[in-house]
C-alpha cells in the first residue's frame, strides 16, 4: 500500500481546482482561464510523474493500489459484513489513458481561451469536473466506484454540449444522454448480479473467483451478463449500429467538448471491453467474437464511406472516429496479444490524431463560423501554417508510416491476420478509404480557387495555437518513431488480459456455493474486507494485493 495516495490525488486534483474557481470573481475571465490552465497542467505533470514512476517497465498487475472500506452493506452470503470499497489501481493500459486525459484537458483549455466568452467560469468548471469523472473511470477497481465515475462523467459533458454547443445542441445533448444511460442501466444490472453472486463489488476479487473456479457461471447467465456489459461499452465506443448519437454530439459540441469526446470518452468503451468483458466472461466473448468482428468491420467501412460523402467537415471527422474505433474493437476480439497491444496503442494514437483534427476544425470555425466545406477552398494561401499542420495530422490519422496512426493499425491487422485472414483483409479496406476521404477533404478546403471573399483575409494561427499544434505534432511523430516506449509498457498488461480469459474445466454448470468457513484477509486489509466474500479463493490462497498473480498459470 502506498503512503502517498497518488491515484486519489490524480482523481481529485481537478476537483480542488473547481473549488478554487468558485472563489474567483465571475467576471474575471483572464484569471479564471489562467487558474484552470495551471490546475490542468499540474494534473498532467502529476500523472506523468506518478504513473511512469509507479508502474515499472514490464510489471504485472495493478500498481499504486489504494484500498479503503467505504460503505457498509451488512451481512451477505457467509460474510458477516460486506463493503463497497474505495479501491483504486493502475496498470500498463490505464496508465497511458490517464496521461492522455490529462494532456487533452490542457489542450481543451488552451483552445477555448478566446472562443469561450460567455459563462467562462462555468465552462472551465465543467472541463475540470469532466476530467475527474474520466480519470476515476480509468483508475477504479471497484465496480460500484467504476459505475459512479461512469455516470459522473455524463453531467459535465451534458452541460458542455447543451450550453456552449451550436444550433441543435439540445437535440444532440438529449440523444447523447439517452443512449449512454440506456447502456448504463444494462451494466448496472450486471454489476448487481455479480454482487449478489459473490458478495463483493471488488473487481480483482471477482476476477480471481471466476478464473480459479470459485464462481462458475452457467452458459446462459454468462451470455446475458456479457451482453449487459458489452452493449453499454459498445454504445460508448460507439460500435455500429449504436453510433448514431456520435455525429450529432460532435457537430454540436464546442471544440473542447469534441476534443475530449473523441480523444478520451470514446476510449472508455474500448477500455471497458478490455477490463470487463474479456476477463469476466471469456467464453461468451469467444462465442460472440465473430458477430462483433463483423460489426466492427462494417463500422470501419461504413464510417469511412459516409465520411467520404460528407459536406460538413466536422461531421466527416466524427464519422472517421466510427471507422477508426472499429479497428480497436476488432483488435480486442481477435484475442491475440499483438492485436491487443495494437488496440491499446490505437486508442492512444486516435486520441492525439482525431483530437488534433477536431482542434484544427475548431480553429477554422472560430474564423469562419461554419463547418460547410463549400464555404472554404483555397485556404492554403491565407493560412499556410494551419494548412501544413492540418495535412500532418490528416496523414497521421490515415496511418502514414513513421506517424502514430500506422503502428496501431498495423499491429491490429497483424494480430487479426494470424487468426482470421479474412477479417484483416476486409478491415484493411478502411485504411484505403481513410486516405480517400481525408485527402479529398483537405484538397477541397485548402486548395483550388478562393470563391468566398471572406477567406482571402483570414488570419493564420496565433502563437497560442501554434504552441498547441507543435506539441501535438511532436507527440505524433514520437509515437510513430518511438512506439516501443508505449508497447513495452503495455505488453504485460495486454498479455494479462489474455491470460485472465483462461478458465478451469468444470463438470457442472452452476454457481458454486461458498463454503461456510472464514477466509483469510487480504494482505494489509481488515479481516472483514470484501475479499472474504469469495471464500473458495481466499481459503485456497491469501487475496493478492494486486493482479500480479492473476496472469500466472
Amino acid at each position: 500500500m502506498q503512503t502517498i495516495p497518488m491515484l486519489t490525488i490524480l482523481i481529485f486534483l481537478p476537483a480542488a481546482g473547481v473549488m478554487g474557481l468558485l472563489c474567483l470573481r465571475k467576471d474575471d475571465h483572464e484569471w479564471i482561464r489562467r487558474f484552470a490552465f495551471v490546475v490542468s497542467l499540474l494534473e498532467l505533470i502529476a500523472s506523468v510523474w506518478f504513473l511512469l514512476a509507479g508502474v515499472p517497465l514490464g510489471s504485472n498487475g495493478y500498481k499504486l493500489e489504494e484500498f479503503h472500506q467505504w460503505i457498509s452493506l451488512g451481512p451477505h452470503l457467509d460474510a458477516p459484513q460486506t463493503w463497497i470499497n474505495y479501491h483504486l489501481g493502475v496498470d500498463g493500459i490505464s496508465m497511458f489513458l490517464v496521461i492522455l486525459t490529462a494532456f487533452l484537458t490542457v489542450v481543451s483549455i488552451l483552445c477555448s481561451w478566446k472562443s469561450i466568452d460567455k459563462r467562462v467560469k462555468e465552462f472551465f468548471i465543467m472541463i475540470l469536473l469532466l476530467e475527474v469523472g474520466v480519470v476515476g473511470v480509468f483508475l477504479s477497481l471497484d465496480l460500484f466506484l467504476f459505475f459512479l465515475f461512469w455516470e459522473v462523467m455524463l453531467i459535465p459533458m451534458y452541460f458542455l454540449i447543451g450550453i456552449w454547443g451550436h444550433d441543435r445542441r439540445i437535440y444532440a445533448t438529449i440523444k447523447f444522454v439517452l443512449y449512454t444511460m440506456s447502456g448504463s442501466i444494462l451494466m448496472l444490472i450486471g454489476i448487481l448480479w455479480l454482487y449478489n453472486a459473490t458478495g463483493t463489488f471488488d473487481l480483482p476479487s471477482i476476477q480471481l473467483a471466476l478464473q480459479h473456479g470459485g464462481l462458475v457461471l452457467p452458459r446462459s447467465t454468462e451470455t446475458l451478463l456479457f451482453l449487459a456489459f458489452f452493449v453499454a461499452f459498445a454504445i460508448k465506443v460507439p460500435l455500429f449500429p449504436f453510433h448514431t448519437w456520435l455525429p450529432d454530439a460532435h457537430v454540436e459540441a464546442p471544440t473542447a467538448g469534441s476534443v475530449i469526446l473523441a480523444g478520451v470518452l470514446l476510449k472508455m468503451g474500448t477500455y471497458g471491453m478490455i477490463r470487463f468483458c474479456l476477463p469476466l466472461f471469456p467464453d461468451a466473448a469467444k462465442r460472440f467474437a465473430t458477430p462483433i468482428a463483423v460489426l466492427a468491420i462494417i463500422g470501419i467501412i461504413y464510417g469511412a464511406l459516409v465520411a467520404l460523402v460528407q459536406p460538413n467537415l466536422k461531421k466527416l471527422v466524427a464519422y472517421s472516429s466510427v471507422s477508426h474505433l472499429g479497428f480497436v474493437v476488432l483488435g480486442i476480439f481477435a484475442f491475440q496479444t499483438v492485436s491487443m497491444q495494437g488496440a491499446v496503442f490505437q486508442m492512444l494514437a486516435h486520441g492525439i490524431s482525431t483530437g488534433g483534427l477536431f482542434l484544427l476544425v475548431g480553429m477554422l470555425y472560430d474564423r469562419r463560423h461554419t463547418f460547410e466545406m463549400s464555404q472554404f477552398g483555397g485556404l492554403c494561401a491565407p493560412m499556410p501554417q494551419l494548412a501544413a499542420f492540418f495535412l500532418f495530422v490528416a496523414l497521421s490519422s490515415m496511418g502514414l508510416p513513421m506517424l502514430n496512426g500506422f503502428v496501431g493499425e498495423f499491429l491490429i491487422l497483424l494480430g487479426t491476420y494470424q487468426v482470421h485472414w479474412n477479417w484483416a483483409s476486409w478491415a484493411a479496406t478502411g485504411v484505403i478509404l481513410s486516405a480517400c476521404y481525408l485527402l479529398w477533404s483537405y484538397q477541397k478546403v485548402f486548395y483550388g480557387d478562393i470563391t468566398v471573399e471572406k477567406n482571402r483575409t483570414l488570419p493564420d494561427i496565433s502563437t497560442r495555437e501554434r504552441a498547441i499544434l507543435v506539441t501535438m505534432a511532436v507527440i505524433t511523430l514520437w509515437m510513430g518513431i518511438g512506439s516501443t516506449f508505449f508497447t513495452d509498457r503495455t505488453a504485460s498488461a495486454s498479455q494479462a488480459v489474455i491470460d485472465q480469459m483462461q478458465r478451469p474445466q468444470h463438470a457442472e454448470e452452476a454457481i458454486v456455493p461458498a463454503p461456510a468457513k472464514p477466509s483469510r484477509p487480504a494482505p494489509g486489509r481488515p479481516a472483514n474486507a470484501t475479499g472474504s466474500a469469495i471464500a473458495p479463493i481466499a481459503s485456497a490462497a491469501p487475496r493478492p494485493n494486486s493482479l500480479e498473480r492473476l496472469g500466472t498459470r
